[in-house]
C-alpha cells in the first residue's frame, strides 16, 4: 500500500508548501519529516513541542483562500460535481454499470446525461471496469445476430472514454498483494493519462471485505487521497445488500455506511420500482454542494432501453415522482409469512442480524417480530 496521505500538503497553498518542504528534517520524497518535535544537531535529538497537523485560520481567511479555488461544476446534474468522491449504489441487476457507462460516454462528448444539466466541457474519463469481460461489454453496445452468434453495428464511443480492465497475465512485484497492486496501477493510469475524471466499477473488487465498515474505511481514505493529490472527480459504484423493498432507500443501505459515509462528498442510488419491474428511479442520498433536489418526494423515474447498439437509461414522461409510489406494499398475509420465517430461522440458530440480512430487513425488525410472537405465547400460557 502507498504511504499514508500527507494531510498537511493537501491544505497548504503553494507558497506555504514550499516553506514546509524547506523545513529542517523534511523529506520531499515521502512528504514526511522527522519524528514530531525533533531536530538534528550532530548530537542526540532534542524534543520540541509538535505543532500538530491542523491549520487554523479565521473564517474570512478561509473564504479568501476559497476564492482562488476553481468552481465545482456539475458533471451529472445535482448528483455528482467536480472535485467530489461520489458513490452510486444499488442492488444487483438494476443497471448501475449501464448508467455509469452512459455518464462516462456523455462526459467524453461534453453532452448532458439524460438531458439533465452538466457544466463541463468534453473531457477524458477513465472507466475502471472490474465487472464485465470485454465480450460482455461488447454485447451491451452492439446489435446481435442470435443465429450467427455474433455482434455487429457496434456503437462508436468517443476516444476520450478509456476503459481499463485488469491484466490477469501481468506479473505482480514480490511482496505486493493483488489489491495493493491494483491500487498502485490506478495511480499509474492517472499519471500516464492525465485524466481528471474516474469511474470505478466497483468498490467490491477493490476491497473484498468492503461490506464491513472497518474494512471499507482504508479504501475510501485511499480514494480521497487520490482525489486530493491529483485533483480528481471520482464516481465509485457499490452494491447494496438485500434490503426491505417496502422502505425508502437511505445511506444505511450502502455497504459499510456507518464509517464510509464520512469520506463521501455525495452519494445517489438506483431504486427498482416494486409496482413496475421495468421502472428505475434515481435518488440523492448525500450532498454537500447544493441542497437536496431529487429526494424522497421527487425521485427521477427512468427505464432501461436498448436501441440497436446502446443499452442505457431514459427518463419517463412523468419525470419525477414520490419514492413511496415505488415501494412494496406489505399485506397482512405477507407479514404473517415473514414472521413465520423469522421464527423458523431463529429456531435454527440464526442471530437476528443474520435473519435480517437474509430477509432484507433490519435486525431490530426481526427481533420485534420474534418478541411479538413470544410475548403473545407467554400471555396465552398464563
Amino acid at each position: 500500500m502507498t504511504n499514508p496521505p500527507n494531510f498537511k500538503r493537501f491544505l497548504l497553498t503553494d507558497d506555504e508548501q514550499a516553506q514546509h518542504n524547506d523545513a529542517p528534517g523534511h523529506d520531499n520524497e515521502t512528504g514526511f519529516g522527522d519524528e514530531p518535535g525533533t531536530h538534528h544537531n550532530g548530537h542526540e535529538s532534542e524534543r520540541e513541542p509538535w505543532a500538530g497537523m491542523l491549520i487554523r485560520k479565521s473564517a474570512n481567511e478561509w473564504i479568501e483562500r476559497a476564492k482562488s479555488l476553481p468552481y465545482e461544476n456539475m458533471i451529472f446534474d445535482r448528483f455528482w460535481a467536480e472535485g467530489e468522491l461520489c458513490v452510486l449504489f444499488a442492488t444487483t441487476n438494476v443497471g448501475k454499470s449501464l448508467l455509469a457507462v452512459q455518464i462516462a460516454d456523455d462526459i467524453s462528448r461534453g453532452r448532458p446525461t439524460l438531458g439533465l444539466k452538466t457544466e463541463i466541457m468534453a473531457s477524458k474519463v477513465l472507466y475502471f471496469d472490474f465487472e464485465l469481460t470485454v465480450k460482455q461489454f461488447e454485447g451491451r453496445y452492439a446489435a446481435k445476430d442470435e443465429l450467427k452468434k455474433e455482434c455487429y453495428d457496434h456503437y462508436v464511443f468517443n476516444d476520450n472514454l478509456q476503459r481499463i480492465e485488469v491484466d490477469v497475465a501481468a506479473d505482480l512485484p514480490k511482496g505486493l498483494s493483488i489489491l495493493d497492486g491494483i491500487n498502485e496501477s490506478i495511480k499509474i493510469q492517472i499519471m500516464e493519462s492525465g485524466a481528471k475524471i474516474l469511474i470505478v466499477d466497483n468498490l467490491t473488487y477493490l476491497s473484498d471485505k468492503a461490506e464491513k465498515a472497518q474494512d471499507a474505511l482504508p479504501l475510501m481514505k485511499y480514494l480521497q487521497t487520490l482525489k486530493r493529490q491529483y485533483g480528481l472527480s471520482i464516481l465509485a459504484l457499490a452494491h447494496t445488500p438485500k434490503r426491505d423493498a417496502s422502505k425508502p432507500i437511505t445511506l444505511n443501505d450502502l455497504q459499510g455506511s456507518s464509517m464510509v459515509s464520512n469520506f463521501l462528498d455525495s452519494a445517489f442510488c438506483i431504486g427498482k420500482s416494486a409496482t413496475d419491474p421495468s421502472v428505475r428511479y434515481l435518488k440523492q442520498i448525500k450532498q454537500r454542494r447544493d441542497g437536496e433536489f431529487y429526494g424522497i418526494d421527487n425521485v427521477l423515474t427512468c427505464q432501461i432501453n436498448k436501441t440497436a447498439n446502446f443499452t442505457g437509461f431514459e427518463i419517463l414522461e412523468n419525470g419525477t415522482t414520490s419514492e413511496y409510489d415505488h415501494l412494496k406494499q406489505i399485506s397482512d398475509s405477507d407479514k404473517e409469512s415473514q414472521t413465520a420465517e423469522i421464527m423458523q430461522l431463529h429456531q435454527r440458530g440464526f442471530s437476528f442480524r443474520q435473519i435480517g440480512d437474509q430477509l432484507g430487513i433490519s435486525h431490530m425488525k426481526a427481533k420485534r417480530a420474534y418478541d411479538s410472537v413470544t410475548t403473545v405465547t407467554a400471555c396465552n400460557r398464563v
